[in-house]
């Protein structure tokens, strides 16, 4: 039984991860949107410094103050207009093309057999052990505990492909001679070995697991739990309506829960660490200070329409195809 968990989880989510990537390459790219500004934001003291030994001159009745004394660096230029998730689109496909919609689906599909297969297989696995014989029921907190577990385990597994998914769909944005031009996922965790170390695999290792175990336990346990609650009080039939109307609002739970997460996420795994010189951002804290003072708070949820009308359908197809592949596979 748990096997046949795995293999259910993990055929529903590569199905599910495939028909919703032009989606998550989108939210990708608006995630994006207004990074230099908050890279490049100048701190308090670079905007205050002045010399001591010119500041005062005690010989001299009159003071001049020589405009070098001052340096009062030019203020970086105000980011581009915000455009929306069909703005974004339509740019991706007269820039780059309609093929352009699919980079880093390689890396989709194997973050899906990594990562959501673990996650899938150890969720049905702590359910059926948590479940109560009695009652046949499983109370929520065990249910975002199992959730939190999962979700966890499943992301630390699936990170180096996460890590070359966000590259390889951020890649068309840059200028061509900054471009990696990663060929396949295979060829973008060698290059990132070879180039930055083995352990760049697991750059933002700690924002994956967080966003993965908020994501796996409001999407899992939501989904359950609104299944449950249809069934029990008779709004509809143990059929396509409910699995679609449940796993809608999972998604859009797991959206709200977290965006934040993943806006840093994305942005951390995406920065550019060059030998000699200081990366753009220390970790994740640091990634989130320069993104609010140079961006807003509401920068934290930047890539929201197109992550719930990515989560929505990701979540919809995951779980009527769980439960088609259920159906199939229920006599083995």
């Amino acid at each position: 039984m748990g096997v046949k968990g795995f293999v259910e989880g993990g055929i529903a989510s590569i199905v599910a991860g495939c028909s919703t990537h032009p989606l998550d390459l989108i939210k990708v790219r608006m995630q994006l949107q207004g990074e230099n500004a908050a890279v490049s934001v100048p701190t308090q003291q670079q905007l205050h410094t002045l010399r001591p030994a010119l500041a005062f001159q005690p010989t001299s009745s009159t003071v001049h103050i020589p405009s070098s004394s001052f340096h009062v660096p030019t203020p970086p230029p105000p980011p581009p207009p915000r455009a929306g998730p069909i703005s974004v689109g339509i740019r991706i496909i007269k820039t780059e093309g309609v093929a352009a919609l699919y980079s880093g689906v390689s890396a989709t599909v194997l973050r899906q057999t990594l990562y959501s297969t673990t996650r899938m297989g150890l969720y049905d696995i702590l359910k059926q052990k948590w479940t109560d014989k009695d009652s046949n029921t499983m109370p929520l907190i065990r249910k975002i505990s199992a959730g939190l577990i999962a979700g966890g385990i499943g992301a630390a597994v699936g990170n180096p492909a996460d890590v070359a998914m966000v590259r390889m769909q951020a890649d068309g944005r840059l200028p061509p001679a900054q471009r990696r031009n990663y060929k396949s996922v295979i060829d973008a965790i060698t290059q990132m070995s070879k180039q930055e170390g083995v352990t760049s695999l697991w750059r933002g290792s700690s924002l994956t697991v967080n966003r993965a175990m908020i994501v796996t336990a409001s999407q899992l346990a939501s989904y359950d739990s609104i299944k449950e609650t249809i069934l029990e009080k008779g709004l509809m039939k143990d059929g396509l309506g409910t699995h679609v109307t449940a796993s809608f609002a999972a998604g859009f739970v797991a959206s709200v829960a977290s965006n934040p997460v993943d806006v840093i996420k994305t942005r951390v795994m995406n920065m550019k660490v060059e030998a000699g010189k200081e990366p753009p951002y220390k970790g994740a804290i640091d990634c989130a200070l320069k993104t609010v003072r140079a961006e807003g708070p509401m920068a934290l949820y930047k890539g929201f329409i197109p992550t719930i009308s990515r989560q929505g359908p990701f979540t919809v197809m995951l779980f009527v195809t769980l439960e088609q592949v259920r159906k199939l596979l229920k006599d083995f």
